[in-house]
């Protein structure tokens, strides 16, 4: 065969490589202080070198809730085909499934079935379900290790999907929706007046609180920027907070240290203090046990 052909063709064979290749992104609660990150970097670049690997967050050790808020609060920016490897694993070890999920918009998600992919799965849609086939999506060499499945069966498999080593479908036996694991959570909600919902997560940096209340529910209750907001916080049946604040298109809107009612990245509502830590301030913390009224003030 002539040499030229034979170039164009392995050109044509590295273009085909590539475009297999899919984003890879890490979300775990190990956090960076030693090498568990890096050791899950390494097996995937184990698998191929050409990989694209990013690190989504690597905190909230333990929480699956905030964890599965966190993968909520960025997947939908990735293209379609990325692959998100998520280990918030408090179970590992046990009887509980790694799963493998396919949503409708066309995004893949490796984790524990413990109720990490519960946002998502509810934006996103479920695709298809499959559990993780430990025979062939385990490291090699690892079959004794039982605490570290992140880098021995998650991060594994998630490279081996990414490179295009494999397809969905050869990651395991499909199962059906309802295996999904969940978290109860409570919905924001129209309370006569007010609007309810809960705290989620903190927007830790800087200390603003998030709420699950979307901007559309909000305007129900026909607020326009400038005007006051009655904010009270709870945590189970304490009140923590009791305030008003303005409801303003951002921070620098108001005197510094004073509160204001947002809209945040994710086109939810939100309290914060222009250049001060609001949770801080008024101890507040996050999760579903953590409920917020915002109301028309009186």
């Amino acid at each position: 065969m002539h040499r030229s052909i034979i170039v164009a063709l392995l050109f044509c064979l590295s273009c085909g490589a590539a475009a297999a290749r899919s984003p890879l992104v890490l979300f775990t609660d190990f956090g960076t202080s030693d090498g568990a990150v890096a050791a899950m970097k390494g097996v995937a670049y184990s698998i191929s070198q050409d990989l694209l690997i990013a690190d989504l967050s690597h905190e909230d050790p333990g929480s699956i809730f905030a964890g599965g808020y966190r993968l909520y609060q960025a997947e939908p920016y990735w293209p379609k085909g990325s692959v998100f490897v998520a280990v918030v694993d408090p179970g590992v070890g046990t009887g509980r499934l790694a799963i493998a999920l396919e949503t409708k918009s066309g995004r893949f998600f490796l984790a524990p079935n413990n109720g990490l992919l519960t946002f998502v799965a509810e934006r996103e849609g479920v695709k298809e379900l499959r559990e993780i086939d430990e025979s062939v999506n385990r490291r090699p060499g690892s079959e004794q290790s039982h605490t570290f499945h992140g880098r021995d069966i998650f991060v594994y498999a998630g490279a081996r999907l990414a490179a295009g080593f494999q397809s969905f479908e050869q990651i395991g036996r499909k199962l059906p929706e309802e295996a999904l694991v969940v978290v109860p959570y409570r919905a924001a909600e129209r309370r006569g007046d007010a609007i309810t919902g809960i705290i989620p997560v903190l927007d830790a940096h800087f200390g603003n609180v998030w709420t699950n209340i979307p901007k559309s529910q909000f305007d129900e209750l026909g607020l326009s920027l400038g005007e006051d907001v009655h904010v009270r916080i709870r945590h189970g049946d304490r009140l923590v907070a009791d305030l008003v604040a303005p409801y303003q298109r951002t921070f620098g809107d108001v005197p510094q240290g004073r509160a204001l009612v947002y809209v945040n990245s994710l086109f939810d509502m939100a309290i914060a203090l222009n250049l001060g830590d609001f949770a801080k301030s008024y101890g507040v913390d996050s999760g579903p046990d953590w409920t917020i009224d915002l109301a028309r003030q009186k």
